[in-house]
């Protein structure tokens, strides 16, 4: 009940409000049935366990590249370097196919890469104090650029896809199951309970909603920020490996159309831009969601250019709308 109506919270303004801001997950959830119940009605019988499974099979990858952005945008920062990232990872384990230590080699030397690049993004954010957004576009364009010389290096785009990776990102079981759900699983549950369970996750919400308190609490901001974009660079990393799988393709572009999404993920999922507030579950419900309404644009048959406007023009209104309804600038 409010106290100033005495009417139950739901049929009140602020009453909604606070249910956006301290449970997301119940309107998001009704978002998420309702496009699926709109694709059905589109599409009468495509809804199934087997269109289930390749839901999830698209969103994995996704859902990752969020879990990189959540962790980001909880200190008030973001990271754009995770599409360049991502992509390189997965082509340098492609051009590791044919040499002595095969794919295993590859995914090893690609993610070691990774935590380099997020390393340096650290320093260049926690210690030399680097905007977020100018620190990882610029480690984006340099990733690229050093894939690109990989790339002329070895004469070859990639020797092409390990057929471990495009079983574990595009296989299932029993065409239901994800076998991508093998990797999401444990890095899921690992940002679920970092971010709730551990010191390290309080600091991350700690310094998003006040930095100048977490710091005189004695908190060292910029280890904390070093040790964050280095985890959403390996992130990254593990997510340009399911994809490239995914998509049995190995470029130096191939995640750079997941980088907005990924972000939008995040932002309708609850998590504040201006840090502090927010979670990965949230995160995991918005990929989800991007991933059906993608789906749905398809069903509906509009060709590629239009459904790139629309799905812009959705994205932009329902992270508005959020902000809009949760009262935040």
């Amino acid at each position: 009940m409010t106290a100033a109506t005495g009417r139950p919270r739901w049929q009140s303004a602020a009453g909604w409000r606070a249910m956006f801001r301290e449970q997301p997950l119940v309107p998001l959830t009704g978002i998420l049935v309702v496009l699926i119940l709109v694709t059905e009605l589109v599409d009468p019988g495509i809804v199934t366990v087997e269109w289930a499974g390749v839901i999830m099979k698209t969103a994995v990858p996704l859902a990752i590249l969020a879990g990189c952005q959540t962790l980001a945008m909880l200190t008030g920062g973001i990271d754009l370097s995770v599409g360049a990232v991502a992509s390189m990872t997965g082509f340098v384990t492609a051009t590791f196919v044919h040499s002595p230590g095969g794919w295993v080699e590859g995914i090893a030397i690609s993610l070691v890469a990774a935590a380099l690049a997020g390393l340096v993004t650290g320093v260049g954010v926690g210690v030399f104090r680097v905007q977020p957004l100018i620190m990882t576009l610029g480690i984006s364009f340099v990733v690229l650029g050093l894939a690109n010389v990989w790339q002329l290096q070895n004469v070859q785009t990639g020797s092409g896809v390990p057929l471990e990776l495009r079983t574990l990102g595009s296989g299932a079981l029993f065409e239901i199951f994800p076998y991508s759900l093998v990797v999401f699983v444990p890095v899921a549950a690992l940002l679920l309970v970092g971010l709730k369970r551990t010191g390290y996750g309080r600091l991350l919400y700690a310094i998003g909603d006040n930095p100048v308190a977490a710091r005189l609490s004695g908190a060292r901001s910029w280890q904390v920020i070093i040790v964050l974009y280095t985890i959403s660079a390996v992130l990254a990393g593990i997510a340009g490996l399911l994809l490239s799988g995914y998509a049995n393709t190995a470029s130096v572009s191939l995640a750079d159309s997941s980088v907005l999404p990924s972000i939008a993920s995040v932002v309708i999922g609850g998590t504040s831009i201006m840090g502090g507030r927010g979670g990965y579950t949230g995160s995991i419900v918005g990929a989800l969601i991007l991933t059906v309404l993608a789906a749905l644009l398809i069903v509906m048959g509009l060709p590629e250019p239009s459904r790139q406007i629309v799905f812009g023009v959705i994205i932009v209104v329902m992270a508005a709308a959020y902000t809009r309804v949760t009262s935040e600038g």
